[in-house]
């Protein structure tokens, strides 16, 4: 018997003697954990477009049952991230153009209008904050680390637009931000739009450092466009049926 069967026959060996509202809490939990992780994988590039998303295959490169996979796949089809197709199962969602302009219009309506109300010049702590995370940010870029650019890059928007004081503006940003991530499927790896991004987000800094409005709000709608318009030319050359509807 090898170690991973006795690991695995332990485990299930522990949830059999759990009460059954734990073992759900636990496989949520999981499951949960596997979303985040494919997720990543989408807004990264690893998984692309329209790529089928076979349960068996996932649950065994990542250690799980198939179960979880299917609750993972749920929670990022309710994301807006898989869609299910019938005959073919689920696959990551391609989005066309018409819809990634529409996501990003109202992405962009949302993000200026929390740089609005954002208290100006903002408070030490909230810079201290966003200097601390682009510090993660910047040193990721540095070593070409995707996945800690993508959590730290997230991070750094929650942190902003946090600072706005409306949880439910908050809420909305995002939401409509996990909406659009196989939008930046193309960019989020890509050296040269991270190193953008990293000094848009200084640049940011420096604008709420000094109470600098108009240019905080510029510089929040310029750092949308490179990962819409980047997309959009991608899914125009790869996939003209659906750039033409």
């Amino acid at each position: 018997m090898t170690v991973t069967k006795i690991v695995n026959n332990s485990v299930e060996e522990f949830q059999a003697r759990m009460p059954a509202k734990a073992v759900t809490l636990q496989t949520t939990e999981r499951a949960r954990a596997i979303a985040a992780e494919l997720e990543e994988e989408i807004v990264l590039g690893w998984l692309l477009p329209r790529e089928r998303l076979v349960e068996e295959d996932l649950a065994k490169r990542l250690g799980v049952k198939r179960h979880v996979v299917r609750e993972a796949l749920s929670e990022l089809e309710r994301a807006g991230l898989v869609q299910r197709i019938p005959n073919r199962g689920a696959c990551v969602r391609l989005l066309d153009p018409v819809d990634v302009m529409r996501i990003y219009s109202v992405r962009e309506a949302l993000e200026t209008l929390a740089a609005g109300q954002i208290a100006l010049p903002a408070s030490p702590t909230v810079l201290a904050g966003l200097r601390a995370i682009q510090n993660d940010h910047t040193e990721a870029v540095a070593h070409a680390d995707f996945r800690a650019a993508f959590r730290s890059n997230m991070r750094f928007h929650e942190a902003l637009f946090g600072a706005c004081g409306n949880p439910h503006l908050v809420e909305l940003i995002q939401t409509l931000a996990q909406k659009a991530h196989g939008v930046r499927s193309i960019t989020a790896a890509n050296p040269v739009q991270l190193s953008r991004s990293r000094d848009e987000h200084l640049a940011m800094i420096e604008a709420l450092a000094g109470g600098r409005r108009d240019e905080l709000i510029e510089l929040c709608r310029q750092h949308l466009a490179p990962s819409r318009d980047t997309y959009i030319a991608a899914v125009q050359g790869r996939f003209p049926m659906v750039a033409a509807r």
